[in-house]
């Protein structure tokens, strides 16, 4: 498959069970969410992705990061298209080797895998129907030329971010829920008073949107 995982079978067996992909952040890997999964919904096939570009001395990145400039110049464009459509290509074959059901597919990102999370989400449409957003932000520069012309119909978006984060400032993430309501989607935003992490009313209120609260 295309990208190194873990997986945490369903614990409620189902001919189809609805897919959560995990994508981490910059410089971690496939581990770090993993380390929740045990808490997560126990109908959903769990799949934790490593990040495709190796970093030294240690962790992965879905693309390289500029530290010393502005947000506009922020990302390797080109890296992050190509993790995209790389992360669009690997659901499907998540499907086909577990046979997970196509319509039911949630992506949990966190960090420079919400940026991914989102990307993959307004580009294809039709591979996913819910993105919990972690400490990331919507960047326009890397979703599809003509993902206008989508149907975003069946998304649904928890975002949520730390109001010190010293990483991601929240006035990035603040940006985002404009963005989706002029798209037609009306996404659950919150902050909490955390840095760059997942504070434990955050990880509280993401289990109820997965559950349907």
């Amino acid at each position: 498959m295309k990208l190194e995982h873990l997986v945490r079978q369903p614990l409620v067996k189902t001919a189809q069970p609805p897919l959560l992909l995990l994508l981490h952040g910059y410089g971690s890997d496939e581990e770090d969410l993993f380390s929740f999964a045990s808490e997560l919904p126990q109908e959903y096939l769990i799949v934790s992705a490593r990040a495709p570009i190796p970093m030294q001395p240690y962790g992965n990145a879905w693309y390289a990061i500029n530290f010393d400039a502005d947000e506009n110049k922020f990302t390797n464009t080109e890296q992050a298209i190509a993790s995209r459509d790389l992360i669009a290509d690997f659901i499907d074959e998540i499907h086909q080797h577990y046979s997970t059901h196509p319509k039911q597919v949630t992506l949990i990102g966190f960090s420079q895998g919400a940026i991914l999370s989102y990307a993959v989400a307004l580009s294809y449409p039709e591979k996913v129907n819910r993105v919990v957003a972690l400490s990331g932000y919507l960047n326009k520069e890397i979703l599809k030329e003509d993902y206008l012309k989508n149907d975003f119909t069946p998304l649904q978006f928890f975002i949520s971010h730390g109001s010190v984060d010293q990483v991601i400032p929240i006035e990035w993430a603040q940006k985002a829920p404009a963005i989706l309501q002029n798209l037609g989607i009306q996404p659950i935003y919150k902050e909490y008073p955390a840095g760059h992490g997942i504070h434990p009313q955050n990880f509280k209120d993401l289990l109820d949107f997965l559950s349907g609260n």
